[in-house]
């Protein structure tokens, strides 16, 4: 992608620019995501496909139906979050890639009546199908009418807790130990689920709404020792020598200088679309040099071979670079990029191409920061947490010694408790939130590769904007 050479603003010279997203140009064929191998069941002439719900240029086989992106979220969303909606008008609304954000009602109505099967929603919410050879499916109007009324979704909650072959759930209660500690003992797998019912009050009705993923194997064993800790008086404790000196070796390997990319910016200057993602490429890969140089000092890098550490990146290099871009990095990226993101006005078709995946990016995104912002992470928690969500990928193919990386995950996971619960003594809910965190970063990470190429300056620019006005009001 050519960067025009302009007389002010940034230093950008006349190049090709290098990373993550060289060979991705901002053409309209490459507005349905990052990376096509992540769609389901893509077919070859999307060209000619239109999406039978809203007309728009469908992108592959979407919960059995061909399907655009948008249907497809929406859907999901709507199965997902157990959404009711009400039509203010006869129920018949018309369906079209203009009309059909106007009526969620009708919109749901369409996509069950043309057969999408919601039983092929993975059930942690993560992106994918849970079983993508299942083809669309009849259903009588009575059972869409329980759906719309949400009285499916009310039977299915009062269903307790139970495996039903699907997926391997843990029950929040049998993994609680003596003394009320979490117990890091569950099966690892790709397909557990955390539902809304094993939630203690106060974190569910933090997170109502929002799926979590549930590839932290200690989630489920978290949540109980939430709602039992905060009951427990609290007393003054030491920090174990081990703990002390593994979060200590864990700070040493982490880079915490200021971003070298420059991001100022002349008074005056108008940013371009361009400018702004040749930018946000040249972050990102200062970001991910910095991970690369962090893995080679990490206290345990003798402890894993060269290939699990490549598959480890090649699984977390998002979900590393948008944690440190919360927490260590906030300043410059809710300041100094902030201003830059405030100088590029977005077109009218910009603001109207901006898809579903991109709103709900942005929404998860601010209330993300505003949770950072609300616990004020140190930068012993932000390494311990790191190094956390790096190991707890012992369910990706392709490592050569899953057993290790277990222990690895484990014993990290105790340090980052044993240093919170002795740094904030007051606070007995802090490591749990802090760790609830985790999955929301990997939802989020997961949902960006479906947000168009040419949407990321508007998203990250709404995002910024967001969170600055936040800061100002408090």
């Amino acid at each position: 992608m050519e960067i025009e050479k302009r007389t002010n603003g940034f230093e950008f010279q006349e190049r090709r620019v290098n990373g993550f997203y060289a060979d991705h140009t901002l053409e309209k064929d490459q507005a349905n995501g990052i990376d096509g191998m992540m769609k389901e069941n893509h077919v070859d002439d999307r060209a000619d496909r239109t999406c039978l719900i809203c007309g728009d240029r469908a992108t592959g086989l979407h919960y059995g139906i061909i399907s655009c992106e948008g249907c497809k979220g929406f859907f999901k969303r709507s199965i997902c979050n157990k959404r009711v909606y009400r039509c203010s008008r006869d129920k018949n609304c018309e369906m079209s890639r203009k009309q059909r954000n106007r009526c969620q009602y009708c919109r749901l109505l369409k996509c069950l009546q043309m057969g999408m099967n919601r039983k092929a929603i993975r059930e942690d919410g993560m992106p994918g199908g849970r079983n993508k050879s299942i083809g669309p499916v009849q259903i009588t109007d009575e059972e869409i009418e329980r759906i719309m009324t949400g009285q499916e979704f009310e039977e299915e909650a009062s269903i307790p807790w139970s495996n039903n072959g699907d997926s391997d759930h843990s029950s929040p209660g049998n993994g609680v130990s003596e003394g009320n500690q979490p117990s890091p003992v569950s099966t690892l797998s790709s397909s557990r689920s955390v539902e809304l019912n094993g939630y203690t009050t106060a974190l569910r009705d933090q997170y109502i709404g929002m799926p979590v993923s549930s590839h932290y194997q200690y989630l489920p064993h978290l949540l109980s020792y939430a709602a039992q800790s905060g009951l427990l008086p609290q007393q003054s404790r030491s920090l174990d020598p081990q703990s002390q000196s593994l979060v200590t070796q864990l700070v040493a390997s982490e880079d915490l200088e200021p971003l070298c990319t420059p991001m100022l910016i002349e008074d005056g200057y108008k940013v371009t679309q361009a400018e702004l993602f040749a930018l946000l490429c040249r972050l990102a890969d200062e970001l991910l040099f910095r991970q690369i140089a962090w893995i080679k000092k990490l206290p345990f890098f003798c402890e894993l071979s060269i290939k699990d550490y490549t598959c480890l990146l090649s699984s977390t290099w998002q979900e590393l670079l948008l944690l440190s871009c919360l927490t260590v990095y906030s300043t410059q990226i809710f300041g100094d990029l902030g201003t830059v993101t405030s100088k590029y006005t977005p077109s009218d078709d910009e603001l109207h191409r901006f898809s579903e995946d991109g709103m709900e990016v942005m929404e998860r995104l601010i209330y993300l920061f505003r949770k950072f912002n609300q616990l004020k992470v140190s930068n012993e928690e932000y390494a311990c947490m790191k190094a956390i969500n790096f190991l707890n990928q012992a369910d990706i193919r392709g490592l050569t010694n899953v057993s290790q990386l277990e222990q690895l995950n484990k014993r990290y996971w105790y340090v980052c408790q044993d240093y919170t619960e002795f740094r904030y003594p007051h606070q007995p809910k802090r490591f749990p939130e802090l760790m609830m965190c985790l999955p929301e970063i990997r939802y989020i990470a997961g949902k960006m590769v479906n947000v168009p190429l040419e949407q990321l300056p508007l998203l990250f620019k709404a995002v910024l904007h967001s969170c600055k006005s936040s800061i100002t009001k408090e």
